[in-house]
């Protein structure tokens, strides 16, 4: 199964997917987005957090633009991957594109196409950013909307979409949440 969950920020959506991760069994990937050469203080303190969440024997693997290809690459390998998260994914293939044109439109295809192929459970997790005002900057813009279309076209091809607020999940598309899944 491949599911797709997404909010805000601070919306819950990791820990559900941690979670979900989790019972699928205990060879677990976690492929992690954030690329370091962008981490201040707060975001390593949110990596830091994010690390001490998971369990300590998940495979964790830093991968900041080359998505498609480490799926491809480690989906045998692992009972269930996580990825966590898209809008990081994008914002670092976004930049790579200051030194590559077109960075991001390959990226994004070689993603979906592993995605669609691999036959591994996968967790996806993105953010919500289209449900405010319109940015300022182009390159804000641009970001609002590749991630509304990367969120439209990964929900193409999962099996469940579940949308976080609050804590709170919202399936919108495949089978609802069962007890066990709904346990934390």
């Amino acid at each position: 199964m491949k599911q797709l969950i997404f909010g805000g920020a601070r919306s819950g959506k990791s820990r559900l997917a941690e979670h979900l991760t989790g019972l699928y069994g205990d060879t677990i990937a976690y492929i992690a987005t954030a690329d370091a050469q962008f981490h201040d203080a707060e975001m390593t303190a949110r990596v830091v957090h994010h690390r001490q969440q998971r369990p300590p024997h998940w495979h964790t693997l830093e991968v900041p633009c080359e998505l498609g290809a480490s799926l491809r690459a480690e989906a045998s390998n692992y009972d269930a991957i996580i990825v966590d998260c898209l809008t990081l994914w994008l914002t670092n293939c976004l930049m790579a594109e200051e030194r590559h044109p077109d960075f991001w439109s390959q990226q994004k295809q070689r993603f979906l196409s592993a995605l669609d192929e691999i036959r591994t459970p996968v967790i996806l997790v993105s953010n919500e950013v289209g449900m405010g005002i319109v940015p300022l900057g182009e390159l804000n813009r641009r970001f609002v909307d590749e991630a509304g279309f990367l969120n439209q076209a990964t929900a193409r091809l999962c099996d469940r979409v579940i949308f976080t607020a609050a804590g709170c999940p919202l399936v919108m598309k495949g089978t609802a949440l069962s007890h066990t899944e709904l346990q934390e």
